[in-house]
């Protein structure tokens, strides 16, 4: 996503945040503009070396915390076979998402609206779902 494009995005995030009675402290932020202006996922050690030129440089467990936040608005995905983070504009209050993974360039691209799963224990209520797919994207089949 380029810059011009986070704007939007970070927009919504704060607007979210309102919604939900959040803050999205300087470092919150700064930590999302970095995931949404990554080319593709992005690991917690690279957006720690990011931070690092700024004045009082974050320590591993604020880029972290930073993280869980924004993963818990649904700001950011986080890929676990990738162990990197991708960043989210969009609801997540139905369905969830879906993750589509391109096994040679390391794209990933979501979509939305995954069905929940109907094979849940008696009791168990799903609030969020995120499904990984592995495969070749168009650019890298072509």
């Amino acid at each position: 996503m380029s810059r011009d494009s986070t704007s939007p995005a970070l927009h919504a995030a704060e607007t979210l945040c309102d919604e939900k009675g959040e803050r999205l402290t300087p470092i919150r932020r700064r930590v999302l503009e970095l995931v949404l202006e990554a080319d593709g996922p992005v690991k917690a050690y690279d957006l720690l070396e990011a931070l690092k030129p700024g004045p009082g440089s974050a320590k591993p467990p604020t880029v972290y915390r930073a993280l869980e936040f924004l993963l818990g608005l649904g700001l950011v995905h986080k890929v676990e076979a990738l162990n990197a983070y991708v960043g989210c504009s969009h609801s997540h209050d139905t369905g969830g998402a879906e993750l589509f993974i391109c096994s040679d360039c390391g794209s990933v691209q979501e979509c939305h609206g995954a069905p929940a799963s109907t094979q849940t224990p008696d009791g168990f209520i799903i609030e969020r779902s995120v499904v990984e797919h592995f495969g070749h994207c168009g650019n890298c089949r072509s």
